[in-house]
């Protein structure tokens, strides 16, 4: 078994050579609920929220960012700790809603916003929306003065090269994302130019899947100069800096664990600066964690359903794929094929003694979960797990292809398994106009 799955079973139990989810075994999940489906373990939840929210110091707000999963229970878990929630669609923003959040509590981020998207979380009273070109600015204006009301405004910057960083880099080279940091004096001027917009303060995102506790000190370190620099300009503190989420969680061999006590300290050190600045009097300081909250929490849990040899390479069959798990795939974002953690979760007692692809039941070669992975010799009806599934796992996958049913989700809580998304059925891929 690899370093990197060691690490990531810290976080379950194992009872008999099984997997146990929140102290309940897989077997019995998957007798209870069918396969496949999502697993998370509240315990994990809890655990990567106290790190968080140790780690970064008291003047930092967090904004749980719902597009890493958006399932209800997990936005209300987020929310009874005092969250705010960061959006970036109008069906986000429905869910925060639905989960029982305040308007004022939610943050509308993303590229695109339609007119639609901005007339109704404008006629909500949303908190805040992180305009991310000249036009959205002006399209902002134009709504809230038809609504007769005065919309929030973050500017979201497109910093320099200074400030990049991650597996996916998002700012610091051309992009889509946000306002390019050599506009900001006219971006800043459009703004103070256009009736019924508030300019509240920046919001800075550079990259995610960070790994590396200093590219987040650096991007902070940026956020603060620009920030700085700003309330200078006006001669008047901002009222929100928005650094982001960005924060990474190990998936591949070689990946190691964020930093959390590097960071803290790194923190400790911007704030003593910060404390004492006048022109940070009053500002609230923001992250948009998702990915780091939630990944940790998820096994996707899959069963073999067949077992084939063809020129002399084994390929172990699962009874779900791509279509709900696509990260796990390699295909969201990954340029050469890399396995998550994944396991044979009833034989954690047995050797690894064959080299096996583990594909699943979708009619095309991408939908192969693990490649070229040792694992104890399989057998129909093995249950197996894909580790660092809590974030961008069933929301962020193809759902509709092959129009296979969707995989329903579960919580653990003190033992006990609650379904918290129902499995799809074949009526609800023929619900069409007739």
């Amino acid at each position: 078994m690899d370093d990197l799955l060691n690490r990531i079973l810290q976080n379950f139990s194992i009872a008999g050579g099984e997997l146990e989810i929140g102290g309940v075994s897989s077997s019995l999940l998957a007798r209870d609920f069918g396969t496949p489906f999502f697993a998370y373990d509240r315990e994990v939840l809890e655990s990567k929220w106290k790190l968080l929210r140790r780690t970064f110091p008291p003047e930092f707000g967090i904004c749980y960012s719902v597009k890493a999963n958006p399932t209800r229970a997990f936005i209300q878990f987020f929310l009874t700790k005092g969250c705010g929630l960061e959006i970036a669609s109008s069906g986000e923003f429905f869910q925060a809603i639905d989960a029982g959040c305040s308007p004022v509590d939610i943050l509308f981020a993303g590229p695109g916003k339609s007119v639609s998207d901005l007339e109704l979380v404008l006629s909500k009273n949303i908190g805040e929306i992180h305009a991310e070109s000249f036009v959205e600015i002006e399209r902002i204006g134009d709504i809230s003065k038809k609504l007769g009301v005065t919309a929030n405004v973050a500017i979201r910057v497109n910093p320099n090269q200074h400030a990049q960083g991650g597996a996916m880099r998002m700012g610091g080279k051309p992009t889509q994302f946000g306002i390019d940091e050599e506009l900001l004096d006219r971006a800043l001027e459009t703004i103070a130019n256009t009736p019924h917009v508030e300019f509240r303060g920046i919001h800075l995102f550079s990259g995610t899947q960070i790994l590396d506790h200093m590219v987040l000190l650096n991007q902070y370190k940026k956020g603060f100069e620009l920030a700085r620099s700003i309330a200078n300009q006006l001669q008047c503190p901002l009222q929100t800096v928005d650094f982001g989420g960005g924060l990474g969680i190990p998936y591949f061999a070689n990946d190691h664990a964020l930093d959390m006590r590097a960071l803290q300290n790194g923190l400790l050190d911007l704030m003593a600066q910060v404390r004492s600045d006048k022109n940070f009097e009053g500002t609230r300081f923001l992250i948009e964690p998702g990915r780091y909250l939630v990944g940790d929490a998820g096994v996707y849990i899959a069963r073999v359903i067949d077992i084939k040899v063809s020129r002399n390479k084994k390929f172990v069959v699962i009874d779900g794929g791509m279509n709900h798990h696509l990260a796990a795939s390699g295909n969201l974002g990954q340029v050469i094929k890399r396995n998550f953690p994944v396991a044979v979760l009833t034989k954690f007692n047995q050797p690894a003694e064959e080299i096996v692809n583990i594909v699943g039941p979708l009619c095309t070669p991408l939908d192969t979960i693990a490649r070229d992975i040792r694992i104890p010799v399989p057998q129909i009806g093995d249950l197996v797990g894909v580790f660092q599934s809590g974030a961008y796992g069933r929301t962020s996958s193809p759902m509709s292809f092959l129009s296979h049913c969707s995989p329903p989700e579960v919580l653990i809580e003190n033992g006990t398994p609650r379904l918290i998304r129902r499995r799809g059925t074949i009526d609800d891929l023929f619900i069409d106009m007739r």
